[in-house]
């Protein structure tokens, strides 16, 4: 059996609420306030994948902290940046490392 990437859309959006503990229309808002972007079927229908509920879980640990919803997008932003960067740095060191 093939090896599914942690990307692949699996979950509709009941699903995604049940494994996250979070309302179909918190999970909404969530999307309205650009905190994740579940991919969509042909027929639109939301799917979320498993970094999708991670993302979720990482949104409502911050949430049970405290930080409001636009300091959540921030976090994330700069979470996203900051992985985005360690993997321009990653990819320079192998290719460096034949030379």
């Amino acid at each position: 059996m093939p090896q599914r990437d942690s990307s692949t859309p699996l979950y509709g959006i009941a699903v995604a609420a049940q494994l996250t503990g979070v309302p179909e229309a918190t999970l909404r808002l969530f999307e309205a306030k650009g905190l994740l972007t579940p991919s969509r079927s042909d027929g639109g229908t939301r799917r979320y994948s498993e970094d999708d509920v991670d993302r979720l879980r990482r949104v409502t640990g911050l949430r049970s902290e405290g930080v409001n919803l636009a300091g959540i997008r921030r976090v994330l932003e700069l979470e996203d940046e900051n992985a985005s960067l360690r993997d321009e740095l990653d990819g320079g060191q192998d290719s460096s490392a034949g030379a």
